[in-house]
C-alpha cells in the first residue's frame, strides 16, 4: 500500500492540491487521509464492511465526489507500488 502521495481534488473553481497519507482510524482500520497543500482541506476515507469506500472525517464543506476521487487515485498509487 502506499503511504505518502501526491493527489489532486477538483474544487468549485479550481484543483486541490494536496498530500494523502496512510493512517489507522479506530473502528474502521486502514484510512487514508487527504490534506491540502495550504492545510485548508482534510478528508479522511476508507472501506466499509462491504468494501465500498466512505467519508470516516474531514472538514466542511466538502463535495461529495472526493470520496470518489480519491478513492481512484489510492487504487491507482497502490498499483504503481508494484
Amino acid at each position: 500500500m502506499a503511504e505518502l502521495f501526491d493527489a489532486t481534488l477538483t474544487g468549485s473553481d479550481s484543483t486541490i492540491d494536496g498530500t494523502v497519507q496512510l493512517n489507522n482510524v479506530d473502528g474502521f482500520g486502514p484510512a487514508y487521509e487527504f490534506t491540502s497543500i495550504d492545510n485548508t482541506l482534510h478528508l479522511i476515507i476508507a472501506k466499509d464492511a462491504e468494501g465500498n469506500w466512505m467519508r470516516v472525517a474531514g472538514t466542511e464543506p466538502y463535495f461529495t465526489g472526493w470520496v470518489d476521487e480519491l478513492a481512484e487515485q489510492i487504487t491507482i498509487a497502490n498499483q504503481q507500488q508494484f
